[in-house]
């Protein structure tokens, strides 16, 4: 029977005589399971809390980690679950250790908070720790060679190129063959021939993968008054060695990223590793190659697109210490640092943050809490921090340091809003009129632009060609057979596709529902008919799309940033992906064509995420010495988010936001919590339920809405119900929920998820 998590562990127990007792361990296995398992250690095997073993389970064998090593009278805190505690002799035992570091106390205090935190199942939590099962396994040896300890054969004939090689190889260490062959600039055959004949040896090694260490002393750019301030108070936090959170809140422009690698730099020179969390870390070319040149040697990395080799070697080297930087996506929270001594979250704003499938949670929320179990300091970057770390700011629970100007001069470019009632677009002067997106005001400063041998932006956050696609004859439109989503033409790649389950067909002839052949019409834009309209309209221009279906890993992605920086594109047209970070000195125009979009759809954050985007997009222009400007199309000019980003009001719309927030008891002000049950079968969802509708808690300072069907009521073949928990800011929700949904035994292809502050209402 699965056992209770416990946070803290027992050592193995000694009789009188100085032998040591059979032990008992609880093993925690990645798996969806309620908690760890009792193993034997058998006699012999060291093992230690945090040791990575294998274990027996059913048929299988599976990888697990020691959580805690037990008396064999089983009153430890594991087995607090209720289980039946089976005597030593019925227990099996454990396979082995796997030759990894066993995790830190602190990395498993931090696994167990979040399973806590987020009701998930502590063994789903343990798999995104253990996401490289590879890593785990005995390290490949690797081939190298070396000098022999022998004299040269007198019968030995000594070309050139074999001289350069003993050279090479003299006073070296065992290299391997293709860097020894580069080296003394010979094919990798010579060194082959030079081991046939006994002078150069082979040798099997293990090697552990190492990430060159960053230099903290290499000088960066010169910092500006206000950054150098602003890295000297960082400094101070990493010398404090504690716990601390700090909002670095700057403008776009303001030189955040070199402030807060001076803070890296201070953790580095104490000889502790450092985390950066950034929000698209395939998008990030920019960004390392800052880095790099700060500290002349390239971080580690962690992210999706990593191949698998990638992803053990990295894994290894963290867990080793032998990667002192690691640049991640939101994943690399849950790495095995031995001696992590700095986090910084960059755009600790962005929703790409929250995770929402698998075991839900907030990588910005959680690197709080792991820095506050390991006691070390925090660092929040952001051009528009997010209501709760405003929140938290004013609350005194996280300090702040501002950077109010841009960076070298540079100014802020001017907003303006161009009203969409007023100023239509025209048709384009195409064979039959074509629909048209741009409005009149923005197609003059797009040739202004252009004239001036600048570039340009536009900004239209929807992908493909059309949102909808819908018959002319009987009005059907074209819908997802797995989702209550509209498919999304994709033009370029000849497809409809869904961009919530993945479904791809091809565009029908004819209408699927009528029968009417030539019926089919695209409705709505999308950056790829943007793209058409603008080379009807500027067919002089180079254009490039930036989007996530256009730029397929992070190389596609670092080409397409090094051409608009070499001004081989004129005009760029993207989706959010170009509003993070991105520095195009020469772009000095930036238009939004459909700023309204994401401003309705009943999210309680659809205000404040469409500020942050728009001004991170706006953020883009003028970022040299030339000045820029950002045109703003809206239908609702009068919206106090188009008001802010026009007048430059951000503190002003914050704080009536907040206010709106807090006296509607909504986060950060109040805790929310989504409860989403899913099944192929509608009437089996239903059932279940209604029979959680009938067991809701009722407390005080707890409302429970629902279930109502999820705005995507059908997602990838399941049938969804959502119910909508709502509590005051004190209030424990977990508590509250946990016995509820355990009460409910659903049939096994139901699945329930619980989401501790929800992001996503879909």
């Amino acid at each position: 029977m699965p056992k209770r998590l416990a946070s803290t562990a027992t050592l193995a127990l000694e009789d009188g005589a100085g032998e040591t007792q059979p032990r008992r361990a609880a093993v925690l296995l990645p798996l969806p399971l309620a908690g760890a398992y009792d193993y034997l250690v058998p006699e012999g095997l060291e093992v230690e809390p945090g040791s990575v073993v294998t274990v027996p389970l059913g048929q299988r064998e599976l990888f697990g980690v020691v959580w805690d090593l037990l008396p064999d009278d089983g009153r430890a805190a594991s087995d607090g679950g209720g289980g039946k505690v089976l005597p030593l002799e019925r227990l099996r035992p454990v396979i082995g250790t796997c030759p990894v570091p066993p995790l830190t106390a602190v990395a498993r205090r931090f696994l167990a908070w979040v399973s806590d935190y987020t009701l998930a199942a502590p063994g789903a939590v343990l798999r995104m720790a253990l996401s490289s099962p590879s890593a785990l396994e005995p390290p490949r040896p690797v081939t190298l060679y070396r000098r022999a300890e022998r004299p040269l054969p007198s019968e030995l004939r000594l070309t050139p190129a074999r001289r350069r090689v003993l050279e090479e190889m003299a006073e070296s260490p065992a290299r391997p063959l293709a860097e020894i062959a580069a080296a003394a600039a010979v094919g990798t055959s010579v060194v082959k021939g030079l081991e046939k004949a006994g002078v150069v040896e082979a040798v099997s090694v293990l090697r552990e993968a190492r990430f060159a260490a960053p230099d903290p002393e290499r000088s960066g750019p010169a910092l500006s008054d206000s950054q150098s301030a602003a890295a000297a108070a960082l400094r101070q936090t990493i010398a404090a060695d504690a716990f601390s959170v700090t909002l670095l809140d700057g403008v776009t422009g303001s030189g955040k990223t070199e402030v807060y690698f001076e803070a890296l730099a201070a953790a580095l020179a104490t000889g502790r590793q450092a985390l950066v969390l950034l929000p698209e870390i395939a998008l990030s070319a920019q960004w390392l190659e800052r880095f790099e040149a700060r500290f002349g040697v390239a971080p580690a990395l962690w992210h999706s697109d990593l191949t698998s080799a990638q992803r053990r070697a990295t894994w290894r080297a963290v867990a080793y210490g032998n990667a002192p930087v690691v640049v991640g996506a939101r994943s690399a929270l849950f790495l095995p640092f031995p001696d992590l001594g700095l986090i910084v979250v960059d755009e600790e704003h962005e929703s790409a943050f929250k995770q929402e499938d698998g075991v839900p949670y907030h990588a910005r929320d959680m690197a709080v809490v792991r820095a506050q179990l390991g006691g070390i300091p925090a660092i929040l970057a952001s051009a528009t921090p997010s209501l709760e770390t405003l929140n938290n700011v004013k609350a005194g629970r996280y300090a702040e340091l501002s950077l109010p100007e841009r960076h070298g001069g540079a100014r802020l470019p001017e907003i303006s809003l161009v009203d969409l009632r007023s100023d239509k677009p025209p048709r384009l002067e195409t064979p039959g009129g074509g629909q048209a997106w741009l409005s009149t005001a923005l197609r003059a400063a797009i040739a202004e632009t252009l004239d001036a041998g600048e570039q340009v932006l536009l900004f239209l956050n929807r992908r493909g060609y059309a949102p909808l696609t819908l018959c002319r004859a009987c009005g059907h439109r074209l819908q997802c057979p797995n989702c209550t989503a509209w498919l999304v033409e994709h033009r370029l790649a000849g497809r409809l596709q869904c961009h919530h389950c993945g479904f791809s067909g091809r565009l029908p002839r004819n209408c699927p529902e009528c029968g009417s052949e030539g019926s089919l019409v695209a409705c709505g834009p999308g950056v790829e008919r943007l793209a058409e309209e603008t080379r009807v309209l500027f067919p002089e221009a180079r254009s490039g799309l930036m989007t996530s279906d256009t730029l397929t890993g992070p190389d596609a992605a670092a080409d397409m940033v090094r051409a608009v920086q070499q001004h081989e594109i004129d005009l760029l047209i993207g989706t959010q992906i170009v509003a993070k970070g991105h520095h195009f000195p020469q772009l000095t125009l930036v238009g939004v064509v459909d700023a309204d979009l994401g401003l309705f759809g009943g999210d309680l954050r659809a205000a404040e995420r469409t500020y942050q985007l728009l001004h991170q997009v706006a953020g883009r222009a003028g970022r040299a010495e030339r000045p820029g400007r950002v045109l703003l199309q809206t239908s609702e000019p009068e919206h106090p988010v188009m008001q802010a980003l026009a007048g430059g009001g951000r503190d002003a719309f914050l704080a009536a936001e907040s206010e709106a927030r807090r006296e509607a008891g909504l986060p950060p002000f109040g805790r929310l919590a989504a409860v989403i049950l899913s099944s192929p079968d509608p009437g089996q969802v239903d059932a279940v339920a209604a029979a959680l509708a009938r067991s809701a808690p009722r407390q005080p300072g707890l409302t429970v809405l629902g279930p109502a069907p999820a705005p995507l009521a059908v997602l990838r073949g399941r049938h969804r119900r959502r119910f909508l928990v709502k509590a005051s800011r004190g209030f424990r929700l977990q508590a509250a929920l946990l016995p509820w949904i355990q009460a409910i035994k659903p049939p096994s292809n139901l699945r329930l998820q619980v989401d501790i502050d929800p992001y996503s209402f879909l």
